[in-house]
């Protein structure tokens, strides 16, 4: 990302906000202050980090080297005066932005336009060690790396991320877990030129598009093809990605003049497009203009690549026996197999936190690492935080949330090594701009109360291309120039 493009964007914007009578300075809002003055001039971006540095003592360790535990580290190295950080991190690489994965999937974006180096954004004076923590040892603050190492620290923060499971789907057992970056070759090799793709990992993003395109020209040929579009019976990060590379794949083929060859379906396993309810009325109203058709509680169990067939499982709730002394009747949940060909088939894997993290003493019965939702502290273990995906807050996988998020850690953490209460609390807050065609978003911003809690004086259920250069063009450079130096 270079200073040039970041200048280029700025007047993109510019230009637009103008149009809404909008200063930037209010624009920029919506990615807090710190990110508004680290892009307006250095002068307000030192007015953001914190002016007078704790004394603080302490070995922090930090498992994950991502936006996550980036960002984290590099406030805590801005706000204590004798930082000792250090980030186990297997991957070399990292992603600045990860919404971009559904951009590369249709054909927006590239594979490098949301690569970088960990290494180039390493706070200074932070050690990176390139290894994977295996085993979890909370009692006596101390992780084992898979080459045998073990570390010991004061304080853990954990921000490994989450694992994609595919192989939880029959007929994808070959395509295993994966990461959202990193390897995808058994994904490739199991989907291979079926239709089937996913955007949730970065390779399988650009093979998204190849399929996307041949998706099209079948259309385009004047072939009745159906487009098939899944959400799964877990957490996911990014939940808005399943229904914007249905309308990205809406977008492409009215581009191509084929949209009315095409049936475009979204299956998601829940009973809502979307928590808050201004949200989801606003996506139903979308879905009908566009001609989308959708199917609530189903959930997506099977399929058969050679044959190019989805099998979910329909679930609803009859009503069972009745309850005189609680004079309300027994709910029963009914199920049925139903079985659904495709051409084209977006998965929304199911998501979990690592095993060796999940499963360990850290982790919880669901898989997630348990925390106050609000301190982000690990409800049995007072030296630990999780942030970020892995972390299990009722809502926030999204790198908007971990802007919030991380903040709050680190007022947190830092209280705790002063041996102080800890106040800083995060109140949910999650941004979701969900692309509901090429040039237009919606951006749905939330918080705990489930209801819109929007940055800008406009209807926050309006699409709008505003938010489309926002999101194309700002949201990227506001990661790496803010977050990554922690200033944002």
């Amino acid at each position: 990302m270079s200073r040039h493009e970041l200048d280029e964007a700025l007047e993109l914007v510019d230009s637009e906000i103008k149009k809404a009578g909008i200063s930037r300075r209010d624009a920029f809002k919506m990615a807090g202050l710190g990110s508004a003055a680290f892009l307006m001039g250095e002068t307000e971006a030192n007015a953001a980090t914190p002016a007078q540095a704790s004394e603080a003592q302490g070995k922090i360790l930090i498992i994950g080297g991502g936006l996550a535990g980036i960002s984290t580290a590099a406030r805590l190295s801005n706000t204590l005066s004798t930082p000792d950080i250090t980030i186990i991190e297997p991957n070399p690489k990292s992603v600045s932005y990860q919404p971009g994965n559904t951009l590369i999937g249709a054909g927006v974006y590239e594979k490098s336009d949301v690569m970088y180096d960990t290494k180039d954004y390493l706070p200074s004076g932070v050690k990176l060690i390139k290894d994977k923590a295996v085993e979890f040892n909370p009692d006596n603050n101390k992780v084992v790396l898979a080459s045998g190492e073990t570390i010991s620290y004061d304080f853990l923060i954990v921000a490994a991320g989450l694992k994609l499971d595919f192989g939880k789907i029959k007929g994808l057992e070959e395509a295993g877990e994966a990461y959202s970056l990193g390897d995808a070759s058994k994904i490739l090799s199991s989907f291979k030129d079926s239709g089937v793709v996913s955007v949730y990992n970065t390779d399988s993003a650009v093979a998204t598009w190849e399929q996307m395109q041949k998706f099209i020209e079948k259309a385009k040929s004047g072939q009745k093809v159906n487009g098939v579009f899944t959400h799964p019976n877990t957490s996911i990060k990014c939940g808005g990605a399943p229904k914007k590379i249905m309308s990205l794949t809406h977008s492409r083929l009215v581009e191509a003049g084929a949209r009315d060859n095409a049936e475009l379906t979204f299956y998601p396993n829940g009973g809502k497009m979307f928590g808050v309810k201004e949200y989801h009325d606003a996506i139903v109203k979308q879905f009908e203009a566009r001609g989308f058709k959708w199917n609530y509680k189903h959930n997506l169990t099977g399929v058969d690549l050679e044959n190019k067939i989805a099998t979910f499982n329909k679930h609803w709730e009859e009503k069972g026996a009745y309850d005189e002394d609680l004079e309300e009747y027994d709910m029963v949940t009914k199920n049925q197999s139903v079985e659904v060909p495709f051409d084209f088939m977006h998965i929304t894997p199911p998501m979990k936190a690592p095993d060796e993290i999940g499963k360990s003493a850290i982790g919880s019965g669901k898989g997630w690492v348990p925390v106050d939702k609000e301190s982000l502290q690990h409800v049995k273990y007072k030296n630990i935080f999780a942030i970020g995906d892995i972390a299990a807050v009722p809502m926030g996988k999204t790198g908007g949330s971990v802007r919030k998020q991380y903040k709050v850690l680190v007022d947190n953490l830092v209280a705790a090594m002063e041996g102080k209460e800890l106040t800083a609390k995060y109140a949910g807050y999650t941004v979701c701009p969900l692309i509901t065609d090429i040039g237009k978003v919606m951006l749905a911003e939330f918080n705990w109360s489930k209801k819109p809690t929007p940055s800008f004086p406009l209807d926050p259920t309006q699409e709008r291309y505003i938010w489309w250069l926002m999101k194309v063009y700002m949201l990227k450079p506001m990661t790496m120039y803010g977050m990554l130096s922690g200033k944002a």
